[in-house]
């Protein structure tokens, strides 16, 4: 098979390489504890997006730093009893999908929540203060500033915590059967919202990004969606005299050091030949993950959509 990483047997046992934070765990549990004090605002507004299979709302709520996040949300019509629900991740820089790409899971009976990520291009507003540049993306934010709770990803991972909460408690939804669902950054978010929120039930992953920042780079594969590390070391430490620091700041956001708190039965799926999230980072997370879980592997792929993916994740949603 065509090899752009390491050979598969060694993928299967590899557990990533970006350094952990000595106070990681410590990190994620006050992280948590700083949404029990949050007002959340939640305002659930009728789309006048029409089709017979779900009644559709723009659901809005109050993140960390001020920020105000959006959801799609479609809850299916005639419902007889609680639904399960599913939680929709978009890929970088990106938003939600349309609502027609999203009436399947409606069509099966389940509530979907689809968030825009704060500050990309839907409407979610990302109104964090910190310190430092926003060069070419959202993974360097923050990346200067003394505090970590000022880094990008680790306010869009609460983001997604919060959006779990709140399906989870409304009164459609049955809070025991919820998953999540996303690719690459999409992908990475999953993987996150689910280590966070530990009732989240099942979940499935494409080739997730943000994750084992040090091997990206190592392999000449910080360009396209990790372009920014290249640039931030090109301005900010040409001469890499802070490197172990800014590898080890970005351990904080790094889903494979999350992968340990997941609970949720994992389907995650990879191309071997994807140069954009290199599978070694990919299974950085899912070899850290000790809940039930399978990878499909497709060889010839790369960052791109996988033939029949998206049909095994639905059957694996739709699972009683």
């Amino acid at each position: 098979m065509p090899v752009l990483d390491m050979p598969l047997a060694e993928l299967e046992k590899y557990q990533g390489r970006n350094p952990k934070p000595d106070d990681f765990d410590a990190f994620w549990d006050a992280s948590l504890k700083e949404l029990d004090q949050l007002d959340l605002q939640v305002e659930r507004i009728p789309n006048s997006f029409s089709q017979p299979v779900a009644d559709c709302y723009d659901l809005f709520y109050n993140g960390t730093g001020g920020a105000r996040i959006h959801a799609k949300l479609l809850v299916p019509k005639r419902l007889m009893e609680k639904a399960p629900a599913v939680l929709h991740f978009h890929g970088y820089s990106g938003r939600a999908p349309d609502w027609s790409e999203l009436v399947n899971y409606a069509g099966a009976g389940f509530v979907l929540a689809a968030m825009d990520c704060r500050g990309q291009a839907g409407q979610s507003t990302d109104a964090i203060t910190t310190y430092g540049p926003t060069k070419d993306g959202h993974i360097i934010r923050g990346l200067s500033d003394e505090d970590p709770r000022n880094l990008y990803f680790r306010n869009v991972f609460l983001d997604t915590v919060l959006l779990a909460r709140i399906v989870m408690e409304m009164p459609e939804v049955d809070g025991t059967r919820v998953g999540a669902t996303g690719g690459s950054q999409g992908g990475g978010l999953t993987c996150a919202c689910a280590a966070l929120e530990p009732r989240i039930r099942r979940i499935t992953s494409w080739f997730p990004f943000l994750s084992d920042y040090q091997r990206v780079w190592e392999m000449d594969l910080d360009q396209a969606a990790y372009a920014e590390l290249r640039a931030y070391f090109r301005h900010f430490d040409p001469r890499h005299q802070r490197e172990a620091a800014i590898f080890e700041k970005l351990g904080y956001i790094d889903v494979h050091h999350l992968a340990p708190r997941i609970k949720a039965e994992t389907l995650m799926f990879i191309g071997l030949i994807d140069n954009i999230t290199p599978p070694s980072t990919v299974y950085a997370v899912y070899n850290n993950i000790s809940a039930r879980k399978e990878m499909i592997v497709y060889p010839d792929f790369g960052h791109e959509g996988l033939p029949g993916a998206s049909d095994l994740a639905f059957e694996f949603h739709c699972r009683p």
